[in-house]
C-alpha cells in the first residue's frame, strides 16, 4: 500500500483537504496527516469542525454531513447523499480496500516522515499558506511540515503545494519559482469550470482530480477536457 503525507495550513480551503484525504482513501492509500495550529482554527471557521491537535481522531475530520446539524456549514458544503459521499464512487473502484490516516503532530520532529528514510510517495501541502510556502523555500523547518517538504525536496520525491492566496505579491512569486526550481509542483487552488460545476462540492473534485493526476493515481472524479461535447 503506498503512503502519501498530507499537511494542512492556515490558508483558506480546509475543504480542498478533507476531500483529498477522503479520495486518497479511496484509492487504498495510506494517509501521513499533519495540522497546523492555524489550520484547526480554519477547519472550526470555514467548516465547522472541532479538531483536537493533542488528542486528534480521524473522525473529528471525515464524518459523515449527514450526521452533522441541518445548520452546519460542512452540510452546506459537502453532499448528504450516500451515493455520492460514498469513498468508493469517486474512483470507479469497489474492490479497493479503503486505506487508513496516521496522525503526526506538527511540533513532533521525531515523526517518521521528518526523516529520509522514511519512504512515501509523496507530499501533498493542502491549503498551503504563503508563510509555509516562504518557509519551505527559505529552508527554515520550524514544525514538522516543513521539515517534511523539505525531506521530500532533498530525497527528490514529489511534492505538491496547494497555493491558496490572491493577489500575489512579488516576494510569494519569488518563492514559488524557487521552489519549482527545487522540483516541487506549485498549484494554485484554481478550479476549471470546463466540467460545469453545480455545487461548491464540484470545484473541490477539481482541484482534488488535478492533485490525483500529479500523484499517479487514476481517478472518475471530475470529466476531462475533451471527454464532453462543446
Amino acid at each position: 500500500m503506498s503512503a502519501f503525507v498530507v499537511a494542512m495550513t492556515g490558508a483558506s480551503g480546509a475543504i480542498y483537504a478533507v476531500r483529498l484525504i477522503e479520495v486518497l482513501m479511496a484509492a487504498g492509500r495510506t494517509v501521513h496527516l499533519t495540522i497546523s495550529a492555524s489550520a484547526a482554527q480554519v477547519l472550526k471557521h470555514e467548516l465547522g469542525l472541532k479538531i483536537d491537535l493533542e488528542n486528534f481522531d480521524p473522525t473529528q475530520l471525515l464524518s459523515d454531513p449527514a450526521g452533522q446539524p441541518d445548520d452546519s456549514v460542512i452540510r452546506k458544503i459537502k453532499p448528504t447523499h450516500s451515493e455520492d459521499f460514498a469513498l468508493s464512487s469517486v474512483l470507479g473502484d469497489s474492490d479497493l480496500k479503503q486505506g487508513a490516516v496516521i496522525y503526526h503532530h506538527y511540533k513532533d520532529f521525531s515523526a517518521g516522515i521528518a526523516s529520509g528514510s522514511f519512504l512515501t510517495d509523496g507530499m501533498v501541502i493542502c491549503p498551503c499558506s504563503m508563510g509555509t510556502l516562504g518557509s519551505i523555500a527559505s529552508g527554515a523547518c520550524g514544525n514538522l511540515i516543513h521539515r517534511a517538504a523539505d525531506v521530500h525536496l532533498k530525497e527528490r520525491r514529489k511534492l505538491i503545494l496547494l497555493a491558496r492566496e490572491t493577489p500575489l505579491g512579488l516576494i510569494p512569486l519569488e518563492n514559488m519559482v524557487k521552489l519549482t526550481q527545487a522540483g516541487a509542483i506549485v498549484m494554485p487552488a484554481a478550479p476549471g469550470f470546463y466540467h460545469n460545476p453545480v455545487t461548491i462540492h464540484d470545484l473541490v473534485d477539481f482541484m482534488s482530480g488535478r492533485i490525483c493526476d500529479h500523484l499517479g493515481i487514476r481517478h472518475d472524479i471530475h470529466q476531462r477536457w475533451g471527454n464532453q461535447p462543446l
